[in-house]
């Protein structure tokens, strides 16, 4: 198992981050690192992915969600292939910190055969993308 963890704190009302998170349309005008998401924002719904970490290979793959909370969270989980290969959960975290100021966290919890294997490229291209997003969110957030 892997974990990687991100975090940015946003100025805005929560509900401004959660609309702009969750406008998925959206994403290929802002968001570097999941430069795609078709599919609806209800559990148990499968979604298409695109991502594509600056300077890696663009990869697509059909998540399950499997929560939503409003203002709160998103979350979903697939994986590559077959399960227990490589699987990843994607955890999406707002946590209120005042009335117009916000954390938001990302990160994703891999499981299976070929995480080890994996392993650096997650620590370097993925988190990368994990930490260009965040600061594009912010920089998409505060500007509107």
């Amino acid at each position: 198992m892997k974990e990687l963890y991100t975090e940015i704190e946003i100025e805005a009302p929560i509900e401004r981050v959660w609309q702009i998170l969750t406008d998925f349309t959206s994403f290929p005008d802002w968001n570097p690192f999941i430069r795609q998401i078709k599919g609806e924002l209800q559990e148990n719904k499968q979604l298409i992915v695109c991502i594509q970490p600056s300077g890696g290979d663009r990869m697509r793959f059909q998540p399950t969600v499997i929560k939503v909370q409003p203002n709160s969270e998103l979350r979903w989980r697939g994986h590559f292939l077959i399960p227990g290969l490589f699987d990843g959960e994607h955890i999406f975290v707002l946590e209120p910190l005042d009335k117009n100021r916000v954390r938001f966290s990302q990160r994703e919890i891999f499981k299976g055969l070929l995480v080890l294997l994996l392993s650096k490229k997650l620590d370097t291209e993925t988190k990368r993308g994990f930490e260009e997003m965040n600061l594009a969110l912010k920089r998409r957030v505060e500007q509107n």
